[in-house]
């Protein structure tokens, strides 16, 4: 049998010699939480009713399962346009997809060295002069210098007897596991937060315009107050109690007008744009439609759906494989290395035979590193700890934010409801105060403090409607659900 078969026969048993036992825990997923319903964070029952734009009640349904584009629902093409936009453009995004193939990629990397034996191939040459008396032949002359030339073909395998490179493939498979969880997860809030921005930025618009009614009313109330004053019918005091009512409508303004601009900035930002091209609005509030039913699924399903959780699983599974690891180290690891190669003076004569080869193989058994390997071991575990910690936290606070989101649309519809109840006294009230000024039985100033309640009043509608409008897109956004189809750059 010649020396290459040899080497050929040592590198095929090598798959079969690799299959060892591997050390530390097997990660088991995590059993479901146990509750069956969200207690009483959701009745059931359908929320309360308003009159006007998103004044609809809303059904709870645990079997309706939101669309993976579940903003569609609220029934508006520029918002829809707006979040197509931001999962094309954002930076955010493309940072998420590159850990990913980051991760992905170290994978690859390291499966490539644990599961094929190492391949290398070399050629070299040399001019070499020698001499015998150096080696203790005195009497031998010293031949001329002379070229040498060879080439070598090398095979090196470590088995994994314990499971140490298993175990590191198992935490780094949870690694692109997590970064593509996350991925998944950056996608979800990227969408949901270009709802919110929009909402936001709709209901500041509403707000401004609200306080800019405030404003124009104030100041025909100082007008007439000054006039009055002119005229002798009033004294100086109530002058200027109408002037400091103006002003302090006016100072309700600049801060309304700020957050504006920082929610145009912010949506800019989702959107994948520079400041300077900031939308001015996306969509009006009373142009969203309220979606009537909303899903409350049970929360097991709520925890197998979230991102946020799935992802800290993964964390504890990474962690798991990497006491794996940790306890491999401490056991032996066996290496087996093969060579053949060819060594000539003439370069002509390299692939003629293959006159030097070897083979060999190696076992390294820890003895003493000052306890550095058990104390590795033990920061494992405890990170494994923390990991299960983590994920059990994770799961807690998952749960609470549905409950809290499920609870608010419920506090929402009343609030909406007393909103615009009060809204409608208000205009009922301005309209009647008009009418007895037309008939001479009430002064214009005292009406325009009616109107002054009449925009206050739509001011807080305004605040309500679209705190319904945002806390129904965080329920969607809680619950999970599929994430949006796009392409993981696989």
């Amino acid at each position: 049998m010649n020396v290459g078969r040899k080497i050929g026969m040592a590198v095929g048993a090598l798959a079969w010699l690799a299959a060892g036992c591997a050390t530390g825990p097997d990660f088991r997923p995590p059993p479901a939480p146990e509750s069956a319903d969200w207690g009483a964070a959701a009745t059931g029952a359908p929320t309360a009713e308003a009159r006007g734009p998103g004044g609809a009640a809303q059904r709870f349904e645990a079997a309706f399962e939101a669309p993976a584009d579940w903003w569609t629902l609220f029934g508006s093409a520029a918002l829809d346009a707006a979040v197509v936009e931001a999962l094309e453009k954002s930076p955010t995004l493309e940072q998420a997809l590159a850990r990913l193939r980051q991760a992905r990629e170290a994978y690859n990397a390291q499966a490539g060295s644990a599961r094929y034996p190492a391949v290398d191939a070399s050629l070299g040459a040399a001019r070499q002069k020698v001499n015998p008396a150096a080696m203790g032949m005195e009497n031998v002359p010293a031949p001329d210098p002379f070229a040498l030339y060879q080439a070598s073909f090398s095979v090196s395998y470590a088995f994994d007897l314990f499971g140490q490179d298993r175990r590191t493939l198992e935490a780094l498979k949870a690694q692109v596991d997590r970064r593509e969880i996350e991925w998944e997860g950056a996608r979800r809030t990227l969408a949901a937060n270009v709802v919110l921005a929009a909402i936001r930025l709709a209901e500041i618009d509403q707000r401004i315009a609200a306080a800019a009614g405030i404003v124009a009313a104030r100041e025909e109330q100082w007008e007439i107050a000054r006039k009055r004053r002119e005229a002798g019918g009033i004294s100086a005091r109530e002058v200027e109690s109408a002037g400091l009512a103006l002003e302090q409508a006016r100072a309700a303004l600049p801060a309304l007008e700020n957050q504006q601009a920082r929610l145009r900035r912010q949506l800019a930002v989702y959107l994948g744009r520079e400041p300077a091209a900031a939308p001015t609005r996306i969509v009006a509030l009373d142009e969203l439609h309220l979606p009537t039913a909303v899903p409350a699924s049970v929360p097991s399903e709520a925890a197998r759906r979230r991102p946020d959780i799935r992802a800290a699983e993964a964390v504890w599974h990474q962690a798991c494989a990497n006491v794996g690891v940790a306890t491999a180290n401490l056991y032996p690891r066996f290496a087996l290395t093969a060579s053949l190669g060819s060594q000539e003076i003439a370069a002509g004569d390299l692939l003629a035979s293959g006159n030097v080869w070897s083979i060999g193989g190696q076992l390294m058994q820890p003895i003493f590193r000052g306890g550095a390997l058990r104390a590795q071991k033990r920061a494992a575990a405890a990170a494994y700890d923390e990991a299960a910690a983590a994920y059990r936290e994770t799961v807690l606070r998952g749960l609470q934010e549905v409950a809290d989101a499920l609870q608010a649309l419920e506090a929402d519809a009343r609030t909406l409801q007393a909103r615009a109840a009060a809204a409608d006294h208000a205009r009922a009230a301005r309209e009647i105060a008009e009418g007895q000024v037309a008939a001479g039985g009430l002064s214009r100033a005292a009406a325009l403090e009616e109107r002054v309640r009449e925009w206050q009043a739509i001011d807080e509608r305004s605040a309500a409607q679209a705190a319904r409008h945002a806390d129904t897109a965080a329920l969607f956004h809680a619950l999970g659900g599929s994430a949006p189809a796009a392409d993981r750059g696989e």
